[in-house]
């Protein structure tokens, strides 16, 4: 009787912490790793491994998430022969801004530098990154000569280049390619789907990490962490307040004021949600009835913004990347501050929609510099605070691109745009 009790006691525990966000579950589990690393020391490194099969896992999904996730982004771009014009504009602007963010990031990053002082050690990351290539020799990898070599060895620059040029072709050939286009979006679902389930394994991993590096580094950590989630909030407000205002001020010749008070609603939103899909419907109408743009743009332009523009997440990945190589004592040179701002802006094509997207491309980062992924685990406690800035600056970017792109094409009524948005509640 009494072990059937127990049982009931316990299957009612584990249904009530599945109930809790996942978020909340990491948090939870970096506190207790945190608590646990601090009251066993040298001890919690036999916890270690526990947090290594979770990055293990998560690289595992990188190199077929990025390719199927990469092909769908570029084909979805099939429905610009209608808008051709207005789809490059998109593109361009949306690759563009998004690497203009990942460079502020890397900026806050140095000037902040959140991980001085932690002194982590990783055996193979100093080797991995201490001779860097050149330029050309950068430039002359990035093209595949055996994309399925590539693939295998996990040469993320070249599958993205591989990708991205395998979808403009699919595209190209018309209603050849669409049964091909079709095996990739299911294939692209499927990794949605597991990186959902691995994403699930995160609050089990972050314990063990955070455990192990409690007990090897003490609580000198926390920190560097709160200085890191300051870095982003000062890079997301430097790109929304700072840079967005200059685009719109110069290339729109619009008042900035009037649209951070007509997006307010969906900023607030995308804030709370961290979700830029589910801030779409929120940002239609606020495009439609308060900037005064037509719903021929702002249909196209905001859900192509949500699936290859990741302006937020970029410029986390830039400070956090930064965080991960001075809390292990990495320099990084010129050419791997490059290698980074081209990783991250390619990936942001088709990954936006994905749970647990900015761990994943952080986790891809690193892999392309050859940092190590331990910081990945020591990031994750946090990603929920750092995930609702990097939402919203995601979603004021598709809007910032939706009204310039109205603007040159004429589809923005700058009567309504002056006027409707002083009325917004």
């Amino acid at each position: 009787m009494s072990t059937q009790k127990t049982q009931s006691t316990a299957s009612r525990i584990w249904a009530r912490w599945m109930a809790v966000p996942l978020w909340m579950q990491i948090l939870i589990g970096m506190i207790l790793g945190i608590l646990v690393g601090a009251a066993l020391g040298e001890q919690a490194t036999s916890l270690k491994p526990i947090g290594s099969l979770f990055v293990n896992t998560i690289q595992m999904l990188i190199v077929p998430l990025v390719f199927c996730s990469l092909i769908v982004g570029v084909t979805s771009m099939q429905d610009t022969s209608k808008m051709g014009r207005i789809g490059f504009k998109s593109f361009v602007f949306y690759l563009a801004t998004t690497s203009i963010a990942i460079t502020i990031g890397l900026m806050v990053g140095g000037l902040l530098q959140p991980g001085v002082g932690l002194n982590m050690v990783h055996d193979g990351a100093t080797q991995a990154v201490k001779e860097a290539p050149s330029v050309v020799d950068t430039l002359i990898n990035i093209v595949p000569t055996n994309p399925v070599a590539a693939l295998a060895s996990g040469k993320i620059l070249q599958v993205i280049v591989f990708a991205v040029a395998l979808g403009i072709s699919l595209v190209l050939i018309g209603e050849r390619g669409k049964p091909a286009i079709a095996v990739f979006e299911s294939l692209a679902e499927a990794m949605f789907k597991l990186t959902d389930m691995v994403m699930k394994l995160a609050p089990y991993g972050v314990f063990g990490l955070m455990a192990w590096v409690a007990g090897e580094y003490g609580l000198d950590m926390l920190m560097p962490l709160i200085k890191v989630v300051i870095a982003v909030y000062i890079g997301c407000a430097l790109h929304i307040l700072g840079f967005y205002s200059l685009i719109l001020t110069t290339v729109a010749k619009l008042n900035p004021i009037k649209f951070f008070k007509g997006i307010r609603n969906a900023m607030a939103v995308a804030f709370t949600t961290s979700s830029s899909a589910g801030t779409l419907p929120a940002s239609m109408k606020c495009a439609n009835e308060s900037l005064g743009i037509n719903k021929k743009i702002s249909s196209f332009v905001l859900p192509l913004g949500t699936t290859i523009n990741m302006d937020g997440t970029a410029l986390y990945q830039g400070v956090t990347a930064l965080f991960v190589a001075q809390a292990f004592g990495i320099d990084l040179t010129w050419v791997e501050y490059v290698t980074i701002i081209l990783t991250a802006t390619l990936a942001s094509i088709g990954t936006a929609g994905v749970p647990g997207a900015g761990l994943v491309m952080l986790t891809l980062v690193l892999t392309t510099v050859g940092l190590p992924l331990e910081g990945v685990a020591i990031i994750a406690g946090i990603d929920r605070v750092l995930d609702m800035a990097r939402t919203a600056v995601n979603v004021s970017g598709d809007l910032v691109a939706t009204t310039v792109i109205a603007k040159s094409e004429g589809e923005l009524d700058e009567v309504q745009y002056n006027a409707s948005t002083d009325k917004t509640a």
